[in-house]
């Protein structure tokens, strides 16, 4: 039987009201009696995690989360940061002039708020969503010392298109690139993604690669659909999700985590 199952978060386990349906709970609850490890693998922030970890009870000394898109793992119940892997005041200062050259709009978070060159709407959206305050500031002006856990090109889709398009060839060996959201181009350390994250926990967990499920809709889910034993797209996902998946569960409406939670976790245990 799986032993652990890594859930993102937005076009996943929440349907599209951002909220989690009372099937997915109660699959998430009856695989959890079983033993089975169920953790939260987003690129939100802790902060932005916390309501759903208390109503999944996912708050114990022996529960972890993924946050950041891998950039952090932490013990829920004591705090214990497990791995964590940011980045530096000269990359936000690269990315920041490179926004500049594609004319594209972007923001950081430190892990307390969200810092944005520019107020705008995607910005306010990534706090309003995280629950963490959002501050305008000019990059020039940012301290050396402060915390850089991921930065972030947000902008209209369109806008995206292009901007993915005109990246620099050689700054996919600098960052992990990330897709979240049709809105959301992520950069975070070279060495992240979720698919690096749940490998980490994998292995404090003594948990086999074989023996885990990875669930997930869109770009940063890729790399932990790969690595999974059981990897898993949502029927909402991007398709090139579908392409790599073991297995294209229903969509987020549908309450897809507990048809795969039922389908291979519940059942085979009957």
């Amino acid at each position: 039987m799986y032993k652990l199952v890594a859930v993102d978060m937005d076009g996943t386990l929440l349907n599209d009201e951002k909220h989690i349906s009372s099937e997915n709970l109660k699959a998430i609850k009856n695989a959890r009696s079983l033993g089975v490890k169920v953790v939260l693998a987003s690129g939100r922030p802790v902060e932005g995690l916390s309501k759903y970890i208390d109503k999944l009870g996912l708050n114990t000394e022996e529960d972890f989360v993924i946050a950041y898109n891998g950039a952090l793992i932490q013990n829920i119940g004591t705090g214990e940061i497990i791995s964590k892997d940011y980045m530096t005041i000269e990359d936000l200062q690269y990315l920041f002039h490179l926004s500049r050259e594609l004319e594209v709009n972007i923001h950081f978070l430190n892990g307390e708020k969200c810092i944005t060159h520019k107020m705008n709407k995607y910005s306010n959206l990534e706090a309003t969503m995280n629950g963490i305050p959002v501050v305008e500031q000019d990059f020039n002006t940012i301290s050396p010392d402060n915390t850089i856990v991921k930065v972030m090109f947000i902008d209209e889709p369109k806008i995206l298109d292009r901007v993915v398009k005109n990246l620099p060839k050689d700054i996919y060996e600098k960052y992990s690139i990330l897709r979240s959201e049709p809105f959301y181009l992520e950069f975070l350390n070279k060495t992240v993604t979720k698919g690096y994250g749940v490998e980490q926990l994998a292995k404090v967990l003594n948990i086999s690669r074989e023996d885990i499920i990875c669930i997930g809709d869109a770009g940063n889910d890729l790399h932990m659909i790969e690595y999974a034993g059981l990897g898993v797209a949502m029927g909402n996902a991007f398709p090139e999700l579908k392409e790599i998946a073991d297995y294209v569960t229903k969509t987020n409406e549908e309450h897809g985590v507990a048809h795969v939670i039922e389908k291979f976790i519940l059942n085979k245990a009957c």
